[in-house]
């Protein structure tokens, strides 16, 4: 039988979702805590990666077994696992359904901090530059006219394609933070994190609208703009088929 995890983590103290070697993950993590409770070893399939220090309000992993699952089995594994990782649901599924094949649209959201606050170190880029916001918003609508974001990926990275589908991407203030949505197919590494890090200098007016324009054509990481820390970008939801759960468990 196949399950979906729905789950949280603060990212912090991971490197990434990814297992690797020498190195804490998230999928490590849950792995871990899954086998002990199930008492057989298990591999889980992550929905994507995230970098290390990133963080998802909602993620999910996939896993199978041959036997039901224990009742009282999401409590179970939450007082398993660390502080840092939550599980929301489990869902029992269709047998071939797959938690990143099958992702119909992901959404991330990276958050700026305008004002020193001690409390959002951890969650949010500190920057107090004035920015203009009205036109990093022009800014990110260029950004739905195209589907090649080579020039916004991290280098030597071994994805077949840099075709993305990207159906949102928007800036709005929210009390002492500015946050920027997006909504996509799928993401390139360090897509994110790069295409937020060049709509500052659109804000900070160091590059025009049509220079922002010629990075996307040009396919060069080289001429987009810094990557923003990780501590700021969130996964915060990702859409699956209805037809592919069968039902929630427990």
């Amino acid at each position: 039988m196949r399950y979906f995890i729905e789950l949280s983590f603060f990212g912090k103290n991971y490197h990434g979702w990814q297992s690797q070697p020498k190195a804490i993950s998230v999928q490590e993590v849950l792995e871990q805590g899954l086998s002990t409770i199930l008492r057989t070893p298990i591999s889980v399939v992550g929905a994507g990666r995230t970098d290390s220090g990133v963080h998802a309000s909602q993620m999910f992993a996939h896993f199978d077994v041959t036997e039901p699952l224990p009742t009282n089995f999401v409590h179970r594994l939450n007082a398993f696992l660390p502080k840092d990782i939550a599980v929301h649901n489990i869902y029992e599924m269709k047998p071939n359904a797959h938690t990143r094949f099958d992702a119909l649209k992901r959404t991330y959201q990276y958050h700026i901090s305008t004002q020193k606050d001690v409390f959002a170190y951890d969650y949010a880029m500190f920057f107090t530059h004035t920015l203009n916001i009205a036109i990093m918003n022009e800014a990110a609508q260029i950004l739905l006219d195209y589907s090649d974001f080579q020039c916004f990926s991290k280098t030597h990275t071994d994805v077949k394609t840099f075709i993305c589908k990207i159906y949102k991407a928007h800036w709005e203030k929210i009390d002492k933070q500015l946050v920027f949505t997006i909504i996509a197919d799928r993401f390139l590494r360090n897509m994110v994190r790069a295409i937020v890090g060049t709509l500052i200098d659109v804000g900070l007016q160091k590059l025009s609208l049509t220079d922002f324009e010629d990075i996307i054509l040009s396919k060069n990481r080289s001429k987009a703009g810094a990557s923003v820390p990780a501590c700021g970008l969130f996964l915060t939801h990702i859409e699956y088929p209805e037809e592919l759960f069968i039902q929630k468990i427990n």
